[in-house]
């Protein structure tokens, strides 16, 4: 089975790439090895937080957590990737996107802990 990704927002640079080599991609394989590197970069962030958080839960809020991070996954695999008769598809800046947005509420809830308690209920 072929593995096609798709890069239907790759023509709309972003500012993530701004001053660098990425800036201007040459070709669509230039384009995604960049959209690649962005989102391999959210995805290591999103485990340091997620690891920096799990460590300040009790059982309640590892539970939790973990329950929380399962139903992402599958939030986002459902959103920004499918597959049909033609292979699997991913959308890169999608999943890049929403990694962002989670690694971001995991170091929210992180600095939540830190400063006045962890909230299991938020988790």
């Amino acid at each position: 089975m072929k593995l096609l990704l798709t890069l239907s927002t790759f023509l709309f640079a972003t500012s993530a790439f701004a001053n660098s080599a990425c800036d201007i991609p040459k070709n669509d394989f230039d384009g995604l090895y960049c959209l690649n590197k962005v989102y391999q970069e959210a995805d290591a962030e999103l485990n340091v937080n997620y690891k920096k958080l799990i460590a300040k839960l009790d059982a309640k809020g590892s539970s939790a957590l973990k329950k929380g991070q399962r139903a992402w996954i599958e939030e986002r695999n459902s959103s920004c990737s499918r597959r049909d008769s033609d292979g699997f598809f991913i959308n890169l800046d999608c999943a890049t996107r929403v990694t962002i947005s989670r690694a971001q509420f995991l170091q929210d809830r992180y600095r939540e802990c830190v400063s006045s308690g962890c909230q299991n209920s938020k988790l």
